[in-house]
């Protein structure tokens, strides 16, 4: 399924003349991130792609980065595992599903899925001691928002009235962790993910397929690794998300995990309603999950009739 770069290419072309060179550079990233989701199972080389948009192979990679927080080859990958993940849900054999979607061999799937799973429980449950967390705060168009990762990835991403009490709420989530604020010079990789989910939630780029060090029982870590395969545009009540990881009895506990989730709108609970259609609860109120599904349903009509 193609992430949703044409929202972002159109605003880059109707923009303003007086930031031309800014959004000519954008043109081609989004014509790059384009091509990578539509030649995801295909090997593709930095050079390769550099060469359809004129830039040098660095140059690609370090303005790629910048844009989106991640590296095309990471986008790729991150792209892959959609897919994968998609055919898996779709009822395809595991094998199948990983050659199908491009990775190529056992390994590589394995390897990708472990690098997005994150810390095991017994480290969550130690409140996070002997760690370093980062974090950086960002105004969006859902609000003040704040991000914060482990070398592992982001570990929270949650929205706020003010950054005293964001950093708060994650202190109390890590009581036991060294909590940093994030000077760009001592985690650029931070800011720039910080900077690629604001565009994701404020001017419909792509939604970036960042590395997740998600905590939390298995149960609740089962719960998170299917919403991440569910589409976007896409919504499913929580009875339907019970049956979909086999326990269909525990749709409270469903509830439960997706209330608990501390990573937003990357792990997309706000993509889980009640059974007559209503919005449920949202633990960063509804007016912002009525938004996100606006924009990722709007997204998804654009998408089905281009």
């Amino acid at each position: 399924m193609p992430l949703p770069v044409e929202q972002e290419m159109r605003a880059v072309l109707e923009s303003g003349d007086d930031r031309q060179e800014g959004d000519s550079r954008m043109t081609r990233l989004v014509r790059i991130a384009h091509y990578i989701e539509t030649h995801a199972d295909e090997p593709l080389t930095l050079a390769g792609l550099a060469a359809i948009v004129g830039l040098s192979p660095t140059r690609l990679q370090r303005q790629f980065k910048e844009a989106f927080g991640v590296s095309p080859k990471a986008y790729q990958d991150a792209v892959r595992m959609r897919y994968f993940k998609q055919s898996l849900k779709n009822g395809d054999k595991v094998t199948d599903a990983i050659f199908a979607s491009g990775f190529g061999s056992v390994s590589r799937v394995y390897g990708e899925a472990h690098r997005n799973i994150g810390m095991p429980p017994r480290a969550y449950r130690a409140g996070g001691e002997g760690e370093v967390i980062v974090y950086a705060c960002r105004p969006t168009s859902l609000g003040l928002m704040a991000m914060a990762a482990t070398d592992r990835g982001v570990c929270f991403v949650q929205f706020g009235d003010s950054e005293s009490s964001l950093v708060s709420g994650l202190k109390t989530e890590f009581p036991k962790a060294e909590v940093r604020a994030s000077p760009a010079r001592n985690a650029p990789e931070l800011d720039a993910w910080v900077e690629a989910l604001d565009q994701h939630i404020s001017q419909g780029a792509p939604r970036p397929d960042l590395p997740l060090d998600m905590r939390g029982t298995a149960f609740q870590m089962k719960v998170w690794q299917f919403l991440l395969s569910i589409r976007e545009g896409d919504v499913l009540s929580y009875s339907e998300l019970a049956a979909k990881i086999d326990k269909p009895k525990a749709v409270r506990a469903v509830a439960s995990a997706c209330g608990k989730n501390r990573i937003g709108v990357l792990i997309p609970c706000h993509r889980v309603l009640r059974g007559d259609g209503g919005l449920g609860g949202y633990r960063w109120g509804l007016e912002r999950k009525r938004a996100l599904l606006d924009a990722e349903q709007k997204q998804q009509r654009a998408d089905d009739g281009s």
